[in-house]
């Protein structure tokens, strides 16, 4: 497999204009350098206003660069001979009343080049795919959000293009469409496909993405593989690793607890069950958790459970978000 970048971008910068005389600047993307890597799942994430969409618009071309670099498949973002090759289904895709599934894909396909048989071809296993084929000749008028949704990604795919973009696609899904989704982009990685996954629902993120870049304010905060960036210190832009928390549940005197304990940062001290505490303790290493274990057994306390609890992904985005804004990102090993 080719390992050039399917999309880079180094210092990436745009600003709006806007008011009298246009002299009001909104920047809305600093110094953005990322890369995408080919037959990855990765994830953009960031608050409203983070700048995720026109990130996605400069890639495309639909929106215009202010400072540094942007490339698709190895040409300058925007080239039509990229565009080609991409696959792009929009936040809200907006299709016509009158036609059906059918037609709205013959529709799309012609726009983008594809011919009259290749789409006759595809159009029948893709609308399968997205569990759309016994409404095929319907019309689109009487689709719910989520069955729109779901003609939207059979469009994105429709010329079989290397690169799938997708803002927000399981907005307006149920539970079983989501995870149909999350096994469409596992089937297009599994064919060395790149999916570039624009996308608010962090659970989904988690589920299915390799690596994840994070925005705020126009500012790249953090990029880097899920399991590193939620095992890295809560606000703490160096990336210094921390061990999970460590959850205890014990069977004994409570000041035999207590005392043995002492030195350790109890985040929670539950009572779950008579004669049972359940403790949360706060990122011991493995040392500490050995020594731990040792003076509850010395102290006659029985540990009736020990699990270590890594923090979500969304506890992870929002520590980075609510941390200091200035600054240059700190990447865990990418």
């Amino acid at each position: 497999m080719n390992n050039q970048p399917v999309i880079e971008a180094e210092s990436l910068g745009k600003v709006y204009r806007d008011g009298w005389l246009r002299r009001r600047r909104l920047e809305v993307l600093r110094e953005v350098t990322l890369d995408v890597r080919p037959g990855e799942i990765f994830g953009l994430l960031g608050p409203n206003g983070a700048g995720k969409t026109t990130f996605i618009k400069i890639l495309l071309g639909i929106v215009r660069k202010w400072t540094g670099s942007a490339r698709l498949l190895g040409l300058p973002a925007g080239d039509r001979r990229s565009r080609r090759l991409v696959g792009f289904l929009p936040e809200n895709l907006r299709i016509a009343r009158h036609h059906t599934a059918a037609t709205a894909l013959d529709y799309y396909g012609k726009l983008n080049g594809v011919s009259a048989r290749q789409i006759r071809e595809r159009s029948g296993e893709l609308l399968q795919l997205v569990g759309l084929a016994d409404r095929a000749r319907d019309s689109v008028a009487k689709y719910s959000k989520g069955m729109l949704q779901r003609l939207g990604l059979a469009q994105a795919l429709l010329h079989d293009p290397q690169l799938v973009i997708l803002d927000e696609p399981t907005d307006g899904l149920d539970p079983v469409g989501r995870a149909q989704v999350r096994s469409i982009m596992q089937q297009l990685k599994a064919q060395g496909k790149t999916v570039f996954l624009n996308s608010h629902l962090l659970q989904e993120v988690e589920l299915i993405c390799d690596r994840i870049a994070i925005l705020d304010k126009g500012a790249l905060r953090r990029i880097g593989p899920i399991q590193e960036i939620t095992s890295t210190g809560a606000g703490n832009l160096l990336a210094s690793k921390v061990e999970p928390d460590l959850v205890l549940e014990l069977a004994g005197d409570e000041a035999a607890i207590r005392a043995a304990l002492a030195g350790a940062t109890a985040a929670a001290w539950e009572r779950p069950a008579a004669g049972v505490v359940r403790v949360v303790l706060k990122s011991l290493s493995q040392a500490d958790a050995d020594a731990c274990v040792d003076r509850l057994r010395k102290h006659g306390v029985s540990l009736l459970g020990l699990a270590r609890v890594r923090r979500s992904l969304e506890d992870a985005f929002l520590a980075i978000v609510a941390g200091p804004a200035e600054g240059t990102c700190a990447p865990t090993s990418q």
